[in-house]
């Protein structure tokens, strides 16, 4: 690794990037996790405490942004308003998608960009089992953790840090299309052709 990561830093700065991602913060929660992968391949960490850690901090977060889903979210998305419309037709749509895929949306939302953010908010807000959602989260989130951190592990120093590097500049391209077709805005086909 380029900088040495002492572990006393390496392992609370990991449980809290995934922990503040998986709650529904835009942080950079699978970077770190890849990271670590190559700190534990580096001899800075240990594979099961990173395991362990992010495997614990993905469900607590879940478990947070599922409970503010939970408490909050419905009310906040049907509230009146600006785009009030669009925001109803996305939770009709969310509860018949949660409805019936929503164990594994939690399950394998962990592995995607984006999703992993909203899953648990989503599934909060459209009221899916707890019982349910626990299950899926925890399974989800030792999978998640055990699969990540092992390949970043195996990729070595260097291949983990190529692969962190290649998720922030995919996330950045993907902040910056986002934030170009807002800014454009919709445009109808007369407008295009």
């Amino acid at each position: 690794m380029i900088v040495p990561v002492p572990a006393q830093i390496g392992y609370p700065a990991l449980g809290a990037l995934i922990l503040g991602e998986s709650a529904g913060l835009p942080l950079p929660g699978e970077t770190a996790l890849i990271t670590a992968g190559g700190l534990v391949a580096a001899g800075h960490l240990t594979l099961p405490v990173v395991i362990a850690i992010a495997a614990g901090a993905a469900i607590v977060g879940d478990t947070l942004g599922y409970w503010l889903g939970r408490r909050g979210g419905r009310a906040f998305l049907l509230r009146d308003g600006w785009g009030a419309a669009h925001r109803r037709h996305a939770v009709e749509r969310a509860d018949r998608f949660f409805a019936r895929y929503g164990s594994m949306t939690v399950f394998f939302g962990r592995w995607l960009p984006g999703v992993r953010v909203v899953a648990a908010l989503t599934a909060g807000a459209t009221r899916m089992p707890w019982r349910r959602f626990a299950v899926a989260n925890a399974a989800g989130a030792f999978a998640w953790a055990g699969t990540v951190a092992t390949v970043a592990m195996l990729a070595g120093p260097t291949g983990s840090l190529a692969l962190a590097a290649t998720g922030l500049t995919i996330g950045a391209i993907a902040v910056a299309a986002a934030w170009w077709r807002r800014r454009r805005g919709p445009r109808s086909a007369v407008a295009e052709a």
